[in-house]
């Protein structure tokens, strides 16, 4: 293969992420694009995820939570971190700002 060929293969049609990219689906979804990025992550048919993940849901109940798991933690077509990654940053940030309440009153009692 010669730098040509690795170079087409890696770029991105329509904004769509590399292979070998998980993301959900922006374009492709009905709730939230996990079955979408799943079946082009895999290249195959997005029904047959779909169906997949019914049968999961129906037969052995892992799907839904499943579902909601690749939900929060599979980032969406464009962002850079997922649900869950957005969600601990905010909150590490938010802890760093705000001084322990214990702390604070801890130290303005020895004052």
């Amino acid at each position: 293969m010669n730098t040509t060929t690795a170079d087409a293969g890696s770029a991105t049609a329509a904004g769509q992420p590399q292979a070998g990219q998980l993301r959900r689906s922006a374009d492709d979804k009905m709730l939230a694009g996990v079955a979408g990025g799943i079946a082009r992550y895999l290249n195959t048919d997005v029904t047959l995820v779909r169906v997949v993940i019914a049968a999961l849901v129906l037969f052995t109940g892992a799907g839904a939570p499943l579902y909601i798991a690749a939900w929060l933690l599979i980032p969406e077509d464009g962002d850079d971190q997922s649900i869950a990654a957005a969600w601990l940053a905010a909150r590490r940030d938010r802890s760093r700002r705000t001084p322990d309440p214990r702390t604070a009153s801890a130290a303005s009692a020895t004052s």
